[in-house]
């Protein structure tokens, strides 16, 4: 279905631009191309770290109030004079967005400095306008790409690259929601993340009949270099296709993890919770589950959780196809929000290009008690290569490469978007009495829209050690012509081995548990992805 279809899109539009990039003595050399970018990392990483200047102190200390109350002047955005399909619009520095960045245009035949205007902004008091034209060597903070995305006569904002290494998209009839990551470094891991950021920006200006743009960019850090490059095309989905070479500084810490792909989204609450007190809103998330793929075309479904305590799960992937965090439930009346507008919010796939190797799939679920903070990350971390002449080496030995290249593609859609034909997990819910915990997964869509309700469906549930099974029962659900899948466990009491489980881990212990339906008992195919829940066992 539409994974078939992406990965037959993908694989025809590589052929295409091979094609269309085909070497001829009649065309000139492009003024500045990834290698440029990537030889300016790989130098980049010779020297020692070196922080960006940071932003004026008077902008720094701007309220988010004062912040927002700047306004870019759109009738002066680049390459609107030109009628360009494409314009770009820039940030202001200040508040959290202190570390500003070098921009430059990439022509045909040459690259030029795009300097701090600040007569493109509208300022919120005549004071904060005066001083910023008086400063000496500000720079913008980052950019937002325009182009005519819902209607011709109107250009939409489709991506901003502003903070970190952050950036998001949109697809036609997205609201902004989920974002992504140039890279994620010892995400939740005991020596504490570390932020890479892009520290400069190449936009190549786009012909007048353009549907892409390419952007290069040069991420830093204390531990690395990086280059990037990024085309965008807009549409439904919008799609990006993203080429980093990353370069270890030599000396630098031995990280753990090296992040690929990173996606960040926020969940507060879903169905699972049936509402939260005091809220009129039945769900609110940008993203309500982890779906993956594997050579195999083995389909995993993950509901987001927000835990009371950090949870890091970690899913075995190699070579992997496909990975995202889907708002998967695309209906108003799941959430009742007229400004968030939920049931809007971009679904985010990730399709690597080649063979990634070995590895694992990370999903990071922070505890929140508000809607405004991401505290969901997902990413994809390579295992660190042993040297085949020390069979023996201990983890802590183990290094990254000095070079490393990677390349993926990420499809930002409209919500409820279906990857494959197999039957989806649509909604979790769960009810508990004392011990005694009842699971209740609702199946539909794909293989099963075509079955009769009479169909003798088999379910298949793996239950995580310390539980014992009660019982599980599967039934037809005529409202939503699926079928629901109930199963009770009790849970193990405290005491003995699990208090001193617990206390090993310094935290609570996740019972991960699995199901999915097949069209028999003595049949070994799934008709329906696999539905992956962990429940996080406190400590009393």
């Amino acid at each position: 279905m539409l994974y078939r279809t992406l990965s037959t899109l993908c694989s025809a539009l590589c052929l295409l631009t091979a094609l269309c990039f085909l070497p001829s003595t009649a065309e000139a050399v492009p003024a500045f191309t990834f290698a440029d970018v990537q030889a300016k990392a790989q130098d980049l990483a010779r020297t020692p770290y070196a922080a960006s200047a940071p932003v004026p102190e008077f902008l720094a200390k701007l309220s988010p109030e004062e912040w927002n109350a700047i306004r870019f002047r759109s009738e002066k955005a680049l390459w609107t004079a030109e009628e360009l399909p494409f314009t770009v619009q820039f940030f202001h520095p200040g508040l959290y967005y202190d570390r500003p960045v070098n921009i430059h245009i990439v022509g045909e035949s040459s690259v030029d400095a795009v300097p701090f205007d600040s007569s493109l902004f509208q300022y919120g008091s005549e004071e904060l306008g005066r001083k910023s034209a008086e400063a000496k060597g500000l720079r913008y903070a980052g950019f937002r790409v325009h182009y005519p995305l819902n209607r011709p006569d109107y250009k939409d904002e489709v991506a901003v690259f502003l903070g970190a290494s952050y950036f998001r998209a949109l697809a036609k009839g997205n609201h902004y929601g989920i974002s992504s990551r140039g890279l994620a470094l010892d995400t939740a891991c005991a020596q504490g993340e570390e932020f890479p950021y892009f520290k400069e920006f190449w936009l190549v200006r786009p012909k007048a009949d353009a549907d892409s743009i390419t952007i290069f960019a040069l991420m830093d850090s204390p531990s690395l270099a990086g280059a990037y490059r990024f085309v965008i095309k807009p549409g439904s989905p919008t799609v990006m296709d993203v080429k980093c070479a990353i370069f270890s500084r030599k000396d630098a810490r031995n990280f753990e993890k090296v992040g690929l792909a990173p996606l960040t989204s926020m969940f507060f609450y879903g169905e699972e919770k049936n509402g939260r007190p005091g809220d009129f809103r039945p769900e609110v998330h940008n993203s309500d589950g982890l779906i993956c793929t594997d050579g195999a075309q083995s389909w995993l479904w993950r509901p987001l959780t927000n835990p009371k305590r950090l949870i890091v799960n970690t899913f075995p992937l190699n070579s992997p196809r496909g990975f995202g965090l889907l708002q998967r439930d695309g209906d108003f009346k799941s959430y009742h929000d007229l400004a968030a507008r939920y049931e809007k919010r971009p679904s985010l796939w990730v399709i690597p290009q080649g063979d990634w190797g070995s590895g694992t799939l990370n999903l990071v679920e922070i505890p929140t008690e508000d809607e405004m903070h991401d505290n969901i990350v997902a990413f994809w971390c390579p295992d660190k290569p042993r040297d085949p002449a020390r069979p023996n080496q201990s983890a802590a030995e183990l290094r990254w490469p000095e070079m490393q290249m990677f390349q993926w593609k990420l499809f930002w859609m409209l919500p409820d978007i279906d990857l494959h034909d197999l039957g989806r997990a649509v909604s979790t819910r769960m009810s508990r009495k004392g011990d005694l915990l009842t699971f209740h997964v609702d199946f539909e869509g794909g293989t099963l829209s075509g079955l009769a309700p009479g169909t003798g469906l088999a379910s298949m549930v793996e239950l995580p050690e310390f539980v014992t099974p009660v019982g599980k029962k599967l039934t037809y659900n005529p409202a939503a012509h699926g079928w629901r899948l109930e199963f009770s466990v009790r849970l193990p009491k405290e005491g003995g081995m699990l208090d001193s489980l617990m206390a090993a881990r310094k935290g609570p212990l996740n019972l991960r548990f699995k199901a999915l339906l097949k069209k028999g008992e003595n049949l070994p195919d799934a008709i329906t992805e696999t539905w992956i829940y962990d429940w996080q066992l406190q400590p009393q």
